[in-house]
């Protein structure tokens, strides 16, 4: 008999066994507390970078193990001034044992941040929260819409040009 706390979960319909979710690196800053917190204030202004980092952690007990690493950064601010700064490093580790090696780039950067998102986005939010300002509720992410932004612009760059007269 498996012990569920310590059998990797496989999302489903796919292909992958996580092993791992976790906060890699969280900080805040809130430079300009209190006056920042002083209700009537205009809202501030606020802008989200989302970054992902995959590596192979190459374990030998496990067949095609890799960290996704999903960074989410948020900065707000009226006019120059900074109100916060808050930013979140969460941690996945996946293995895809069945999956043949040219499909795993797209699930380690679509499926598997997709699925990290949400809890992602709870740790920051909470952080906000807890640093004295209403949560930031972010939306859902379309992972595939910025890995074919990315990628397929990548793969037109190396695509032989067609010659014109």
């Amino acid at each position: 008999m498996t012990n569920p706390e310590t059998t990797p979960a496989q999302a489903p319909n796919l292909p992958v066994m996580v092993h791992a979710q976790y906060v890699k690196d969280i900080s805040f800053e809130n430079p300009s507390a209190p006056h920042s917190l002083k209700s009537g204030l205009e809202n501030p202004k606020i802008d989200v970078n989302i970054n992902l980092d995959v590596r192979n952690l190459e374990d030998l007990q496990v067949k095609s193990l890799y960290e996704v690493a999903l960074r989410i950064s948020v900065r707000a601010t009226r006019g120059d001034q900074t109100i916060y700064i808050a930013e979140v490093l969460y941690g996945v580790a996946a293995s895809m044992p069945n999956v043949a090696e040219e499909h795993h780039h797209q699930l380690l950067l679509v499926e598997i941040p997709k699925l990290a998102f949400p809890f992602a986005r709870k740790v920051l939010a909470d952080l906000i929260q807890d640093g004295g300002y209403p949560p930031l509720l972010l939306g859902p992410v379309d992972f595939a819409a910025m890995y074919l932004a990315r990628f397929a612009q990548k793969s037109d760059e190396s695509a032989p040009k067609a010659a014109t007269n």
